[in-house]
């Protein structure tokens, strides 16, 4: 099938201006300026009449399974839906296991990855979990990188928590130098992605890792950084020196996402470093915390001034570089695949495209 969507304002997340997008099966095969080319009618034509058009969101963290259960077996949240997914603009997901690994375990959470992908929608997930000893498919971390396709990492190990198992350094580093050889071994990103609660501690037990080995600064992912202000002033240090870092979505207690992003390009953080993902269906103080929060702050950051590339890029460029090393996701670019939002000028959804197949489709109002 061959697609061509016409007159498109583009966002590569970098704005590029308005182009015609020819897509073959799943793969952007040429941006081209308006009108440079003749249709038949082998192509399906699309005008979208200045709308804009960018990278399909790429949520990296993700409950798709549900979490929760902090307060019983009556408190696990529900399983994220390929519906809620399309409607957040988000069409790529990686998924975790949390504090539910008694209750819920990898295999489901593949089996769910795998459900979502018959829907159109790209997915990987971590092994691992919050505490330590960590669950893994194979017995073995590296093993699980090296030989199942959609593991990209561990996580979401829960440090500076009440609920974590308060894992010593010797137990990280040697889950850390596992992670990171079957990273080379897998040919992927080999991340350690933790979870960051709002305990004393906050970073420090990242900083002593990298104190006592040579790991690289970069395969390590505190996430929920955001969620109290001490904890991201630790965060803003951390990314000063390098250091990737993730804000949680639909904060409302800590620092939110839009003050955040000021902050830290106020303190001239690199913002390629940074990520926005949205803990979606895990709990929190507040209930259950969505995946629709995602765009909402998106919006928000764009529409306080922030600039719409900027904030594009970390939901989408950024989270391909630090997670998902081999695909090529993430950009309106040639050879890419075919992941394009399409909204009106208020940023309203109107069309989600994914692997070149459109699983959101409104035609109406496209003022």
């Amino acid at each position: 099938m061959i697609t061509l969507l016409k007159n498109l304002n583009c966002y590569n997340p970098s704005y590029i201006g308005i182009k015609d997008i020819l897509i073959v099966k799943d793969i952007i095969y040429k941006v081209l300026e308006p009108n440079s080319i003749e249709t038949t009618n082998l192509i399906n034509e699309i005008d979208c009449n200045g709308l804009i058009g960018f990278p399909g969101l790429i949520d990296g963290h993700v409950h798709i399974i549900g979490g929760g259960g902090d307060s019983g077996f009556g408190s696990f949240k529900k399983e994220v839906s390929a519906h809620e997914i399309i409607n957040a603009g988000v069409t790529t997901v990686v998924g975790v296991l949390g504090a539910e690994k008694d209750a819920k375990n990898l295999f489901e959470l593949f089996a769910k990855a795998k459900a979502l992908e018959l829907e159109g929608i790209n997915t990987y997930i971590y092994s691992g979990n919050y505490s330590i000893p960590i669950k893994t498919f194979t017995g073995d971390i590296t093993s699980d990188l090296t030989l199942i396709e959609k593991v990209i990492g561990v996580g979401e190990i829960a440090i500076s928590d009440e609920r974590s198992s308060h894992p010593t350094v010797e137990e990280l580093i040697r889950i850390a130098s596992n992670t990171y050889l079957g990273g080379l071994l897998g040919n992927k990103a080999g991340v350690m992605h933790f979870h960051l609660g709002d305990g004393k501690s906050k970073l420090s037990l990242i900083y002593d890792i990298l104190e006592n080995t040579d790991l690289p600064i970069n395969m390590f992912l505190p996430t929920h950084v955001n969620r109290n202000e001490e904890l991201f002033k630790d965060a803003v240090q951390f990314a000063l020196r390098g250091g990737k870092i993730d804000l949680t979505a639909g904060e409302k207690i800590g620092v939110t996402v839009k003050n955040a992003i000021l902050e830290l390009i106020r303190q001239k953080v690199n913002m390629d470093n940074v990520t926005i993902s949205s803990d979606a269906n895990a709990s929190s103080c507040c209930g259950m915390l969505e995946i629709s929060s995602l765009y909402k702050d998106l919006v928000d950051c764009i529409n306080a001034g922030i600039d719409t590339s900027l904030v594009l890029s970390l939901v989408t460029k950024n989270v391909v570089k630090r997670l998902i090393k081999t695909d090529k996701l993430g950009e309106i670019k040639e050879g890419y695949k075919a992941d394009i939002v399409i909204v009106n000028k208020s940023f309203i959804i109107k069309k989600v495209m994914s692997n070149g197949k459109f699983i959101k489709n409104d035609e109406r109002n496209y003022g």
